[in-house]
C-alpha cells in the first residue's frame, strides 16, 4: 500500500510541472502592519468589480472556476494608491456550472461544489465566513519586472487572512488612478496549503489529488 500511495503522489508531482501557467506566482512571506487609510478613499463597487477563482486537480486538470463578490476601500495619496482592505464573503462563492461535468462526477452538480467548498472539508464558513486583504505596501514595480498582466505598474503587498492565518502576500499589478475611480487588475497564484487549506487529514490521497495551486483573477473598481 505504501508503494502504491507513493507511486500516486509521484504521478501527481510530475502533473503539477505539467500546468501551463497564465499568472503571476505570488511571493509570500509573514504578516506584516497593514497600512491605515488615507483621507482620500473610494469605495469598491460590488457590480463592477470581481474575483475570479480557479482549481484545479492534479496536473491542472479538470478545473473548477467562479466567482467571489468583495467590498472594501481603497485610499489614495497624492495620486497613489497607498493603501487599502478587501473583504470576499466565502458565503457569496459560486462555482460557474460550466466547469463541473454531471456526467464525469456521479451526478454532482456546480451547487453541490459550492455546498461542499463552504462546509468545513473546506473554507468552513460557519467559523471564517469572510477572507480580508489588507495593504501593507504598495511600490512601483521594477522595470525589468515580467508579469502576465499587461500595463502592470506596481507591486502590491497586503496580508491576506484565510481560515483564520494570514499571510503576507506580493504581486504585480496594473493601477490606474483618476479623480473618480481607481481600478487594480491582477492575476496570481497561491499556494492554498500556506493557510492550512487541505482536504482531510495531512497525507490523505485526496488532497494529493487537488493542486496546491489557487489561481486568484482580481479587477477591482473603486469610486468616490
Amino acid at each position: 500500500m505504501k508503494n502504491v500511495s507513493l507511486l500516486a503522489l509521484a504521478a501527481a508531482l510530475v502533473l503539477v510541472s505539467c500546468k501551463e501557467s497564465k499568472t503571476d506566482t505570488a511571493t509570500t512571506g509573514a504578516e506584516q502592519t497593514a497600512i491605515e487609510h488615507a483621507e482620500n478613499q473610494y469605495t469598491v463597487s460590488t457590480e463592477q468589480s470581481k474575483v475570479n477563482w480557479t482549481a484545479y486537480h492534479a496536473g491542472g486538470l479538470n478545473p473548477r472556476f467562479g466567482t467571489t463578490h468583495t467590498t472594501g476601500t481603497l485610499s489614495v495619496q497624492d495620486n497613489q494608491l497607498v493603501s487599502g482592505s478587501l473583504i470576499s464573503e466565502i458565503g457569496s462563492l459560486t462555482t460557474d456550472p460550466a466547469s463541473v461535468d454531471p456526467a464525469i462526477t456521479d451526478g454532482k452538480t456546480s451547487a453541490d461544489l459550492d455546498a461542499h467548498l463552504k462546509s468545513a472539508d473546506f473554507f468552513d464558513i460557519e467559523k471564517f465566513p469572510n477572507v480580508t486583504f489588507d495593504i501593507t505596501k504598495v511600490e512601483e514595480l521594477p522595470a525589468d519586472a515580467v508579469s502576465k498582466v499587461e500595463g502592470a505598474n506596481k507591486l502590491v503587498s497586503g496580508n491576506l487572512t484565510l481560515k483564520g492565518k494570514t499571510v503576507n502576500v506580493s504581486f504585480p499589478a496594473k493601477v490606474e488612478i483618476t479623480e473618480t475611480q481607481v481600478s487594480l487588475v491582477s492575476k496570481f497564484t497561491i499556494n492554498r496549503q500556506d493557510w492550512g487549506l487541505t482536504y482531510g487529514t495531512e497525507g490523505d490521497p485526496k488532497d494529493w489529488m487537488i493542486s496546491q495551486e489557487v489561481d486568484l483573477d482580481l479587477s477591482i473598481v473603486a469610486a468616490k
